[in-house]
């Protein structure tokens, strides 16, 4: 693909092995605080005190991590109540967020 006269190293094949970085904020049962662990994991990167700290936490590392997923749990191990995409990820899908 050329830009401006310069050639640019994009394929369909680099596209699709860029992985977002996608984050999970949870509560684990028994626990008080809330963890924001990125997707595959072992050990959550910070334990705050508040579900919407850990929210701004995770969207602040997705973001600045060339943007992805932050997936917002239910407390006490829930599912997933929630899924923001993050700039400059690419949403998968067409349709707009309308909850924020």
């Amino acid at each position: 693909m050329y830009y401006r006269g310069k050639l640019q190293n994009f394929s369909n094949n680099n596209l699709k092995n860029n992985k977002m970085a996608n984050y999970h904020v949870t509560q684990k049962k028994g626990q008080e605080g809330w963890n924001v662990q990125k997707e595959g994991g072992k050990k959550a990167s910070v334990i705050v005190s508040t579900q919407k700290e850990a929210e701004k936490i995770a969207k602040q590392y997705s973001s600045n991590n060339g943007g992805g997923e932050v997936r917002i749990h239910r407390p006490n191990g829930g599912p997933i109540r929630d899924s923001d995409t993050v700039r400059p990820g690419n949403d998968p899908s067409s349709i707009k967020d309308t909850k924020h």
